[in-house]
């Protein structure tokens, strides 16, 4: 038979693949990889359905570390928010879960490899950027892009080979991470209306408003109110604490990879209380020039990683860099939460270089007396003085 490897996430997509492909002869090895989305009943639930499709195995594979070291770690230094706006919370996990799929390829001696993307968005062009890049060597199949196929005739495919499941669309689509949650609808296939508040999966149950503080070390976060924990738990503990105020809605309008402009909406409470309180934090402890830097690389990296070009060298030295610019950001950031929106109170580092030895803004010089301030000050205003003389 014909080993293939599967991207299986349990949906109409990646089922109809499973079965279709299992009927024209290939021996299909199902694999998920959580990156956050998935608890232990969940991957029973997916195994049962992929081996119940036909598919020859299953495997789930553990990459909630992995993602967070290879990925996450480097947007939180970036501070990456695509367009200002989106935390990446879905497209960083497919570059995850394509490397994974295609070294479990490997191992097994897979020559082919399927996903279930269709031919209209991003992830396509991410998963098969990596599959090529990796394993060259291995064939990359996908029905659903390759036929053009509707939900319809999925279903009747699938009805007709004895799966008659229910297959009831989703009124929204919901794509859980450690970094997020995505969320579609009809409302974001067009450019007026937002999603309503049932979109989301967490509705707002808490009220008032809470004072916290989270602690940074070398950029990572590692602490909530004092508690200590490793990075992966010290998000999923933040957001445990700040989903419930509705806190992180958002809908992100871009560019996608193949040309044409999309709308998703998206809840990450952690995410974006995370970055923006790392980014409060660097503006007390990075140079200013450190500052102006990062910010166009973090946006670098954050398309580049968008656009699935994960594996190009490049990204290696900006992590590099980012990493090393993070050896004094460490401390704390103190933050209240509302119902729906945070507020950044202050910080308080060993690193902070708002140093008042020196002098205090808009009130004392401590360390330049007034001629010397003045004498910089015309200085400074040589080359527009020279400007505006020559051209009147």
């Amino acid at each position: 038979m014909k080993k293939l490897v599967l991207a299986y996430s349990g949906g109409l997509d990646t089922s109809y693949c499973v079965k279709s492909l299992s009927e024209k002869g290939y021996e299909v090895h199902a694999v998920s990889v959580n990156t956050g989305g998935f608890d232990a009943d969940e991957v029973t639930k997916l195994e049962s359905k992929a081996l119940a499709l036909g598919a020859h195995s299953y495997t789930s594979i553990e990459a909630v570390e992995t993602f967070y070291q290879d990925i996450v770690k480097y947007l939180i230094f970036g501070n990456v928010l695509k367009n200002n706006t989106y935390p990446l919370s879905v497209s960083a996990e497919r570059v995850t879960q394509a490397v994974a799929i295609v070294k479990h390829a490997k191992e097994i001696g897979a020559s082919y490899i399927a996903h279930g993307s269709t031919g209209a968005g991003n992830d396509q062009v991410r998963f098969d950027l990596i599959f090529q890049t990796m394993a060259p060597e291995i064939e990359i199949i996908t029905p659903i892009r390759d036929q053009k196929l509707s939900r319809e005739d999925e279903i009747q495919y699938l009805k007709k080979h004895g799966v008659d499941w229910s297959w009831e669309k989703a009124q929204y689509s919901i794509n859980k991470g450690l970094w997020g949650t995505s969320v579609g609808g009809s409302e974001t296939l067009k450019s007026r209306n937002p999603l309503p508040n049932a979109a989301y999966p967490n509705p707002c149950s808490k009220t008032g408003e809470e004072r916290i503080s989270i602690q940074f070390e070398k950029g990572e976060l590692v602490g909530i109110n004092n508690q200590k924990y490793a990075p992966v738990a010290a998000i999923q503990a933040l957001q445990a604490l700040a989903g419930p105020y509705a806190i992180g809605r958002d809908i992100h309008v871009g560019d996608t990879i193949i040309g044409i402009k999309g709308r998703v909406g998206f809840e990450a409470a952690a995410a974006l209380i995370t970055l923006k309180a790392h980014h409060l934090l660097e503006k007390h402890t990075l140079s200013k020039w450190q500052l102006h830097h990062k910010d166009y690389i973090g946006s670098y990296y954050g398309m580049m990683l968008h656009e699935g070009q994960y594996l190009d060298p490049v990204m290696r030295d900006f992590e590099a860099l980012l990493t090393n610019s993070q050896n004094t950001v460490t401390g704390s950031v103190f933050i209240t939460l509302h119902p729906y929106r945070f507020t950044l109170d202050g910080i308080d580092s060993e690193f902070d270089l708002m140093d008042n030895s020196f002098g205090t803004y808009g009130e004392a010089n401590e360390a330049w007396s007034a001629a010397e301030a003045k004498g910089f000050i015309k200085l400074s205003a040589n080359a527009g003085k020279i400007y505006q003389h020559v051209n009147k």
